[in-house]
């Protein structure tokens, strides 16, 4: 692991966040690792896959934090579902002035060298849409060439359903918002969002 101790100059908290995927593997490392950065508080998952939507310990170090605070896992892939997940999550930390640290990997927001790390996460999510909207589209035209019967248009379209995604997981729009911004039910958006195998929370 690298030391990260100091900068981590930042002006508020430092909210620490572990998780591990099974029941029977242990915390203890990454515990250690966040006490020696001295995080308080920190917040952890036990027995939760990085693909499940109800962490609530990432949940409530993600209410914890405020602008100014620094969120630190012991790894990246301790904090996001998805490549996608992870992206979204920074891009949002920078939006509201929250910072960012991974010691394994040395990633520190609160030094310039690493405010770029926003940047270059913030490009990726934005990729990420991209490519799944270009495959959607793909699919679409080799059903309609195979002579698919598609039925009948969705009230969301694919650009309206990955710009509610991105304002739900980047902006910290609700569901219901966003339903009400595009003029349908809540649930029309919950099983659009669904349908394009993406995750809500």
């Amino acid at each position: 692991m690298r030391n990260v101790w100091p900068p981590l100059r930042q002006s508020g908290k430092r909210v620490g966040y572990a998780r591990v995927s099974t029941p029977d593997q242990r915390l203890d490392m990454q515990l250690d690792a966040l006490n020696t950065v001295a995080c308080d508080p920190v917040f952890s998952d036990h027995g939760f896959s990085g693909g499940r939507a109800d962490r609530q310990g990432l949940d409530k170090a993600l209410k914890a934090l405020e602008a100014g605070d620094v969120l630190v896992v012991f790894k990246l892939d301790r904090l996001g579902r998805s490549v996608l997940h992870l992206a979204d999550l920074l891009t949002r930390f920078e939006k509201e002035g929250i910072h960012f640290c991974s010691l394994s990997e040395g990633i520190d927001t609160t030094t310039s060298g690493g405010k770029l790390v926003y940047h270059l996460f913030s490009a990726f999510a934005e990729f990420q849409r991209d490519i799944i909207r270009e495959n959607t589209v793909a699919g679409l035209v080799a059903a309609r060439a195979r002579g698919s019967k598609l039925g009948r248009p969705h009230k969301l379209d694919t650009w309206d359903v990955l710009e509610a995604h991105r304002q739900i997981r980047q902006d910290g729009r609700s569901i219901e918002e966003i339903a009400e911004r595009c003029g349908v039910s809540s649930s029309t958006v919950s099983r659009a969002v669904k349908r394009m195998e993406l995750e809500a929370a």
